[in-house]
């Protein structure tokens, strides 16, 4: 399985005022899956936004933070309503698999997360706790390991990976050729998204010919 890059158009955590334009200038760069978050947008704005995606023949992700079940819900709601094939987020809950799985979204929820949405802990804890997501009605899981505040990044995606039975991903900070270098290595990583390396130029170039830049790079 070769590892797939996810365009996120957000930026600190918020979907940017200028989503569907920059989409628009950047739609026939070769990335098929771009996502981004509901906080910075409308219902109708998300709708219109995932309508023009899919119009240009893109996979459509939402992250999604939230991690209470009355937030997740109503988040999982408008995902369903506005057309979106995959949910990345969440921490798991069950009423959020189910009705993601009863309209055919795809669910890869946070694995492992404290409170305060950060990864703390032992490498063995979260992976038994990311083993004990992908055996529910999952799609897999998403981690955030670069942001893991309790050990090494690289060694916990080490000993996540060979755990996965299934697909995983992973959200954020994404910012060198060299971590990509390494994602390549990982077989069960499915996708990775990238957002504010982008905005911040850091591989170079405008905002599609950055992301021209990472999927080439994927192919090498």
């Amino acid at each position: 399985m070769s590892v797939e890059l996810i365009v996120m158009l957000t930026w600190h955590d918020v979907t940017v005022p200028n989503a569907k334009e920059i989409f628009l200038e950047c739609k026939d760069a070769p990335a098929k899956h771009w996502g981004f978050k509901i906080e910075g947008t409308t219902p109708e704005s998300m709708r219109d936004l995932i309508c023009c995606m899919k119009e240009h023949g893109k996979t459509v992700y939402i992250e999604v933070l939230a991690m209470d079940e009355e937030t997740s819900l109503k988040a999982a709601q408008i995902c369903v309503e506005t057309g979106v094939d995959h949910v990345l987020g969440t921490v798991y809950n069950e009423k959020v698999a189910k009705l993601l799985e009863e309209n055919g979204i795809g669910y890869s929820p946070f694995a492992a997360l404290s409170p305060d949405s950060r990864l703390r802990g032992s490498v063995e804890s979260i992976v038994e706790r990311a083993k004990a997501d992908v055996a529910k009605n999952t799609s897999g899981i998403t981690t955030s390991a670069f942001r893991y505040v309790d050990g090494d990044p690289i060694e916990l995606l080490k000993a996540l990976d060979p755990a996965m039975e299934k697909p995983f991903r992973l959200a954020g900070s994404v910012n060198t050729f060299e971590r990509i270098d390494f994602l390549k290595t990982l077989p069960n990583l499915a996708a990775f998204t990238i957002g504010g390396a982008f905005f911040e130029g850091k591989f170079g170039g405008t905002f599609a010919e950055q992301i021209t830049k990472v999927c080439e790079y994927l192919k090498k």
